[in-house]
């Protein structure tokens, strides 16, 4: 029997009448002669509550006991997707992560994948079970506890169990209909997409795409794992969507397929650093301890210093605003371990990232320069670059955020399917 996952985000299950909604839809996929696996998410803000009640009553709390706590939203969704599906005479049953078992790390709030044994869901299949409800980003430690695999885990965990029972596709049903070109609240000319290649998922989702989970991608793209995005508040047949799949699936791509974007951003200088090898771990070793997301990174020219014959340089990079105290008092420790030296840390906290990707970068010169030209013809300055094979990033001034992603949206022609 062919099998298929169906991933149901929190608000496809935010209350009753939403889960009677996602569980018509399994029942359609039964009918189709699918065994179907269903990971469900938590209640709309269920989690944001649970969270909130574990901070008030131990703001040093244990991390086992928080994910003992925090679990529950999904385990709740689970036993209720299941009575409704059995209520529509499907032959449900409902899993918890300990129970299947998912097997994972210790890491408690950011556990990883291990393995996922087939044998108990396989045996109720057999008999006769035709859905298997599982609460999503939760599994088991070695220890026998209760984890967690970090906010968006249910995405991961759709992925995971698509990959080890061979599903023919992984549908993720979410609150919007399939993967845009760019956001459509910032320009209404956003197109869907019918297709999107894993690399391209993966960079739009790791540059601010809010879509998909970024390492729900990673793992898709390792297993070779058919992705389906899809709203579940519309009617939906089997071309409704987006499919992030293999490139091999995509006939012609464009040279750029999307545009995306990071507001929160922020771009530090690290004025007159020493110029000498090491220097670089010297700097980005003790931010990555901090946990410190760094992304962009320029150094210029080096120079000699006022007086002496010692080579220096400035060092430029960027990473989310909310991560910049971390970061300076990093910097700042390693500098008073004696382990870097530099004259200043210059800070701008008022920046974005603006992002073009597309496979077709690889066969095609000159994207590059037409970015650069739109960008310039609206008066947007670019005050860091960084490219990858299928991705320029540019970073800029917030306030030009906007204006910036219409106009290589326009300029690369992306309201054209052609």
């Amino acid at each position: 029997m062919p099998l298929l996952v169906m991933k149901f985000g929190g608000t496809s299950v935010a209350d009753l009448d939403r889960i009677r909604n996602a569980a018509r839809k399994v029942r359609a996929e039964v009918a189709r002669g699918y065994d179907v696996i269903v990971i469900v998410s938590a209640m709309s803000g269920k989690t944001n509550e649970l969270v909130g009640w574990v901070n008030e009553t131990s703001p040093l709390y244990d991390a086992r006991e928080y994910d003992a706590v925090v679990s529950s939203g999904e385990n709740v969704t689970a036993g209720l997707m299941a009575l409704t599906l059995q209520e529509m005479e499907v032959p449900a049953r409902s899993w918890q992560g300990w129970q299947v078992p998912i097997q994972t790390t210790s890491a408690h709030s950011a556990a990883r994948f291990v393995d996922i044994p087939r044998t108990n869901l396989d045996a109720k299949f057999a008999e006769g079970f035709k859905v298997a409800v599982i609460a999503g980003f939760q599994g088991v430690s070695p220890e026998a506890r209760i984890t967690t695999l970090g906010r968006g885990g249910s995405d991961t965990t759709a992925v995971a169990f698509a990959a080890a029972f061979g599903a023919e596709r992984c549908d993720i049903y979410t609150d919007v209909d399939g993967i845009y070109t760019t956001d459509p609240r910032i320009t209404s000319k956003a197109r869907k997409l019918e297709k999107i290649s894993f690399e391209e998922m993966l960079e739009l989702a790791s540059l601010g795409a809010k879509v998909l989970q970024t390492r729900s991608v990673e793992l898709a793209m390792r297993y070779k794992v058919r992705l389906r995005v899809l709203s579940s508040f519309d009617e939906t047949d089997e071309t409704s969507g987006t499919l992030v799949c293999d490139e091999d699936e995509i006939m012609e791509s464009k040279v750029v397929s999307g545009v995306a974007y990071s507001r929160e951003e922020a771009k530090l200088t690290l004025v007159t650093v020493e110029d000498k090898p090491g220097i670089a771990a010297a700097i980005f070793g003790p931010l990555a301890d901090a946990g410190v997301n760094v992304d962009m990174i320029v150094q210029n020219i080096s120079e000699k210093a006022a007086g002496t014959d010692k080579p220096v340089t400035d060092m430029t990079f960027s990473c989310p605003v909310d991560q910049v105290a971390r970061a300076r008092k990093a910097l700042e420790a390693a500098r008073d371990a004696g382990n870097i030296n530099y004259d200043m840390l210059e800070v701008d906290e008022d920046a974005a990232k603006v992002s073009v990707v597309g496979i077709g970068m690889r066969s095609h010169a000159g994207v590059a320069a037409r970015m650069f030209k739109a960008l310039a013809a609206d008066g947007v300055n670019i005050k860091v670059i960084a490219t990858s094979e299928i991705k320029i990033s540019v970073l800029i001034d917030r306030k030009y955020m906007e204006l910036a992603v219409q106009a290589l949206h326009d300029a690369f022609e992306l309201d054209n399917a052609g």
